[in-house]
Order: C-alpha cells, then structure tokens, then sequence
C-alpha cells in the first residue's frame, strides 16, 4: 500500500513528489512512468537548456501568460509563483539565470541539471519510481475496514494507494480513464505551433526575423488569390486574433513568440479553421500604409540616383527587404527616381498590410503543448483535489490549462505540484 501513487514521471510529477516527501517523510511515495526514461520534457525544453520559469514575479501579471486557466491561475500563484520556484532551486544548488526575454534558465545550461537533481532528490526522499509501468485503470475501491483507497493497474501489476495525483500531461489514455471516473474532459486542440506558409515573399530567407504585428484574418475561401490588396471581403474584415513581437521565418513558413502567442490564444478558433487562414503581417508595426508611403516618396525625392533595391528605406532584414520590393513589381535595376507612384504604394502595402495564406501548422519544436484535458470547474484550485472524487488530484496540463511559451508552462507543472502535494501531506 502506497501513501500516494504519482501517475507520470514529468516535471509535475516529480516537483510534487519531492514537496510530499519534505513535507512528510513519512509517505510512502512511487511515481508511475510509462517509458523507460522520465523528464522527457524537461530535457528538451528550451533546446536542452531546460526553460524552467519565466522572470515575472507579480502573480496578476504571470496569470496573463494562460490562454486556458488565466483567472483560475490568481489564486495558485499567490500561495507558490515563479518567485517560489526560483528560491526552491537555488536552495537546492541549482542557480537560476534570466535571459533578455524574461526566461529562465540553469546557470549549467543544461537540462540535465534539472533531471539529475530530481533523480537524487527521488533517491535521497525514498520515492519509488517505477518505468515501464504504463497504467491502465484507476479506480477508488474501498477496504474491509471501509475506508476509501485507490487501486492502480499498470501493465506490470495491481496497487493500492490512499492518494492519487495525476501528472501525466496531455495523455488521451489518461484522459479516457478519467471521463469513465465521471470528470469532463474539454476536447484537447494544439496550442503551441508554426504557421505553414509557401510564399515568395518568404520562400528561400529562412532564419530571417523582424519585428511585426500580425493579424489572423479569416478561413480563406477557396480559389482567393492573396495580393497585396484582396478584392474580397477579407479587406474589410476585422481582425480575429492579434499579435505583436518577434516574427522568425522559417523553412516552413512563420514561427517566432508573434505568431507563437497567436496559436495559443488562438488554439481553439485556428482548430476551427483547419487551421486554413489568412494573415495579414505588418513588418513596420510603428506605421500605417499611408505614413509609410509618404516615407518613401521623401526618400524618392532623397536617394533619386540609387536603386530601390540596393537602398534599403526601412529598418528591415536586407533579404527580405529584397522580396518584397521584387512582389511590389519593381524591377531590380529600376532607380528611386524611377519608380511610378503606383509602385511606391504597393511596395507601402508589402511592408505594412502583407497578406499570406496559413495553410496548415507544424509542431514547435519538441515542446508539444495543447489547449484541453480536465474541466478547471471539476477541480479545486486551493488543493487541485477533484471535485467529484476525493482523493484525487492533478498537476500540470492534464487539466485544461495551458500558456504562451517561454517558462509559463513549467510554472504551471510546479504551482499545481505544489500545491497538491502540501494538501496530500497535511491530510494524511
């Protein structure tokens, strides 16, 4: 008989494992892994780096980076929040640092800093962890004395627990045995995702980035070409979704925090989509079209003797500069002096009302996040207990809660450990 069995052997599970212990270390823990190696997310993010929180330490403002779980966030943040995870490590010997962009990581630089800690906390603590031990049933049963117990089924063997804490992330099977419990499972989508994107405009100038406002625009419709200017009612349609920052264009199309925090915002409504959409980008976000044509007509009357192409009139990346000077049809050997007015307005439009079709999406990187899993009304965010069965709790993106990229989604794996795991300690 288990005190308390953790399902998944991830960053939540293992946070709240080693609090449960420290708190108690009377309980007797195990930690349920269904592969052969744990932590896998934890040695992937941030490039192997590990992005362990982001460097927001006013609990209102950290609850803002949450697409799904922003109001229910407030609370758990006020009682352990970046600055708690933060203090934890470096308690631990594991110093942090912060990076421009507010992430934070290791000083090692490595995520197997933060794994080998784990393993040796797991160790050190008395905490079982079991690979290989992918689950397959929960379900509360009771003893003869008739108190209340969980019984787990692995593919190796039955257990007993008196607690259960579920930290298996975004897991179908998981979520299937919890829907047969009684809970609501919110339909997961993708959330953290690239924009597949085959344009000219971009094609052949992967690694280039700006800084942009991007605006999702529509389902396209089928056969609508994407100009500089639509001749359809995508022209007048109101932006659906709104970003602005770092734009990277890649092999694929578009990637970067700009469009990054519109896939996540967005999850739902890009789903809806088939993720077939129109965006229109902005690559001088400080400008309107017109302002941007004045602009160009002041260096017109300027840099008359120069070529358009060579002259870069704006602060952009010289290779994309290029591309959309050539989609404005402006040859390359034509001089400033040269160019019809016409031009000058297109070429306006290219830099600041540039319209591109998304036609599918691709994973960022190996960070798979999604938008879904437990109902946030079926669980109680003062213990994450659930509210239908006592007894069990959860931690991490097995409920619905998910965030922008760059540390949030750990701070949410170590806020619900935490939390439910002082709450499995005070009530043995």
């Amino acid at each position: 008989m288990f005190d308390v069995a953790i399902i998944g052997g991830g960053a939540a599970g293992f946070y709240a494992a080693v609090h449960a212990a420290e708190a108690n270390p009377k309980l007797k823990i195990v930690i349920f892994e269904k592969g052969k190696e744990v932590l896998l997310k934890v040695k992937v993010s941030g490039g192997g780096r590990c992005n362990v929180t982001h460097a927001e330490f006013n609990p209102h403002e950290l609850a803002k980076n949450y697409p799904r779980g922003e109001k229910e966030l407030l609370g758990p943040f006020h009682t352990h929040f970046s600055g708690d995870t933060v203090a934890f490590f470096e308690e631990k010997g594991i110093p942090l640092k912060i990076e421009e962009d507010g992430r934070m990581f290791p000083v090692s630089n490595s995520s197997q800093t933060i794994i080998d800690f784990f393993l040796s906390e797991a160790d050190r603590l008395g905490i079982k962890v079991m690979r290989h031990s992918a689950v397959t049933n929960i379900e509360p049963v009771c003893s003869e004395n008739g108190i209340k117990t969980w019984q787990i089924t692995s593919i190796k063997s039955t257990y007993q627990a008196k607690k259960v804490l579920i930290a298996t992330g975004s897991s179908p099977k998981i979520w299937g045995l919890l829907k047969k419990l009684g809970h609501t499972i919110v339909s997961p989508v993708p959330s953290l995702f690239t924009f597949n994107i085959d344009d000219e405009r971009i094609n052949g100038i992967p690694g280039i980035s700006a800084n942009a406002k991007i605006d999702v625009l529509a389902k396209p419709r089928n056969n609508t070409k994407v100009t500089v200017k639509l001749k359809s009612e995508l022209a007048t349609e109101k932006p659906i979704l709104t970003s602005e920052g770092p734009l990277l264009v890649t092999h694929w199309g578009m990637s970067g925090p700009a469009v990054l925090k519109l896939s996540a915002w967005g999850a739902n409504i890009l789903n809806e989509c088939n993720y077939q959409f129109f965006i229109k980008v902005n690559w001088l976000p400080d400008y309107h079209e017109n302002g941007v044509f004045d602009l160009l007509l002041e260096i017109k009357e300027i840099e008359r003797k120069k070529t358009i192409l060579r002259t870069k009139a704006v602060d952009l990346p010289r290779r994309l500069w290029t591309n959309l000077v050539r989609a404005s049809g402006i040859p390359s050997d034509m001089k400033w002096a040269d160019v019809p007015k016409e031009k000058l307005q297109q070429l306006a439009g290219q830099l600041t009302d540039c319209k591109f079709k998304v036609d599918g999406k691709s994973t960022f990187k190996e960070e798979f996040v999604t938008a879904g899993g437990v109902d946030l009304k079926e669980v109680n965010f003062k213990t994450y207990e659930s509210k239908i069965l006592p007894g069990l709790y959860f931690a991490g993106e097995v409920i619905n809660v998910d965030a922008i990229t760059g540390g949030f989604n750990f701070q949410n794996a170590w806020t619900g450990g935490y939390i439910a795991a002082k709450a499995i300690a005070e009530e043995r």
